[in-house]
């Protein structure tokens, strides 16, 4: 079961590891968005540099990461 697990690249709940890992990063993407609106909302200009940074870069990170994980998994459905 392990080595089966090993060779497709997927957890043994049956999700391809590469759209856990999208997953993770787009949620936590979103949070840095989510934050970032509440802090311009309560008024702050001054907003840290790495928040944006996480905001701007790990969300589309994470969607792109799903995306690719989605294609390889349909890819594999279609030939295999």
């Amino acid at each position: 079961m392990e080595d089966t697990a090993k060779q497709t690249g997927r957890t043994p709940t049956g999700k391809p590891i590469l759209m856990r890992i999208g997953i993770g990063l787009f949620g936590i993407g979103m949070a840095a968005v989510l934050a970032v609106f509440v802090m311009f909302a309560a008024g702050l200009e001054n907003l840290p540099v790495w928040l944006s940074a996480v905001a701007g870069v790990v969300t589309p990170l994470g969607l792109l990461l799903g995306l690719i994980a989605l294609v390889r998994e349909a890819r594999a459905g279609k030939h295999g």
